[in-house]
């Protein structure tokens, strides 16, 4: 499963052939800790609360929502709420 791409086209490949979510975000978890570089990110949500995140916003739509279920970080500067900045 890691040899996911998490580019936008790849993952809304993979997600119209039947890949889930849960798997996209095992493999982003995987690939963190396999870099075993704590310093990469000052906070890192959880695993399940990006897993129930992504599950209220019901099926993937590219049209409708071309970024679901596409991972990303945000740069420590940027304020977003629940986050520490």
């Amino acid at each position: 499963m890691n040899d996911i791409r998490f580019d936008i086209g790849s993952l809304h490949a993979a997600y119209a052939s039947g890949m889930s979510v849960t798997a996209v975000f095992e493999t982003v978890f995987q690939r963190i800790a396999e870099a075993d570089d704590p310093g990469i990110f000052i906070h890192l949500a959880s695993k399940a609360d990006l897993l129930a995140e992504a599950e209220a916003l019901g099926r993937v739509d590219p049209v409708a929502k071309p970024l679901w279920g596409v991972p990303f970080a945000v740069k420590d500067n940027i304020d977003v709420a629940g986050m520490p900045t």
